[in-house]
């Protein structure tokens, strides 16, 4: 299913449901981040995507992970929770989402790297690379706070 994130865009369509989302930022060793390519947008981004019924939230941010990268992973902390009514997403069948996403930073605990269906690419990056990549802004706000090595949380 195609989407289009719209971010303080006053010609966004108007939200006609939520969602709980989760993703996940893993750096390795050498500092790189864990990024993906959607096949939804073709942008890039952290793994992640939507709670399942019968899960927690850090649960569904290591099955996401797995899913999208092949990467086994642990959550470690909260980086922070996404509502913000300004940022939707537009799906193709109709179906206009509002931000709600909760991000996590977690360490990879084993796995190889592989794409799936919802990543075309999936790869470790170097920090400075990464404005070199197509990522929505909604993303990088993530990548910012995460960058930030905050203990609290950041809200919206």
């Amino acid at each position: 299913m195609a989407r289009v994130d719209y971010y303080n865009d006053p010609n966004a369509p108007k939200a006609n449901s939520i969602a709980v989302a989760v993703s996940a930022f893993i750096q390795d060793e050498e500092g790189r981040i864990l990024m993906i390519r959607r096949t939804d947008n073709d942008l890039y981004s952290i793994p992640g995507g939507q709670l399942e019924l019968g899960e927690t939230l850090a649960q569904a941010a290591v099955r996401e992970v797995r899913e999208e990268t092949g990467i086994e992973c642990e959550v470690t902390c909260v980086i922070g929770l996404y509502s913000n009514p300004d940022h939707v997403i537009a799906y193709d069948d109709g179906e206009v989402r509002q931000e709600f996403s909760i991000c996590f930073r977690a360490s990879a605990t084993g796995g190889d790297l592989r794409a799936s269906s919802e990543s075309k690419e999936v790869f470790w990056v170097e920090p400075s690379r990464l404005d070199e990549l197509n990522i929505h802004k909604s993303i990088r706000l993530r990548l910012m706070h995460a960058s930030e090595m905050q203990c609290d949380p950041y809200f919206t």
